[in-house]
């Protein structure tokens, strides 16, 4: 399965308002609706009842929704336990600098006074 599908149908249920969910995801609301389409072929069974007048889960959305919040909380949880590398603060890397003065040559970007 694709996982901006699935994120986008995670966003969707829990929003149960394609428009709000698409606003909350900066994408159009066509594209979220054949994301959402193309996972339900992907599955065989329709996720989202929208012949009620609000848009509502099926069962097999509930279960759906259930278990990809249950990998996403997980996925949260081992990102919080990794533990950190060890090491301090990087240095910055200042350059080069100037290169050395060459007795006799102007300074680039220094003018000579005028008297």
């Amino acid at each position: 399965m694709d996982t901006i599908a699935l994120r986008r149908f995670v966003v969707a249920a829990e929003e149960l308002h394609f428009a709000h969910a698409a606003k909350h995801l900066n994408i159009p609301r066509s594209s979220l609706l054949a994301s959402v389409r193309e996972l339900e072929s992907e599955l065989g069974t329709p996720l989202f009842d929208m012949n009620a007048s609000t848009t509502t889960l099926t069962p097999a959305g509930q279960a759906l929704l259930a278990d990809e919040q249950r990998k996403q909380a997980a996925t949260a949880a081992s990102v919080q336990n990794k533990p950190q590398p060890a090491g301090g603060k990087a240095k910055a890397n200042k350059g080069k600098g100037r290169a050395p003065a060459v007795k006799g040559q102007p300074r680039p970007g220094k003018r000579r006074q005028s008297r």
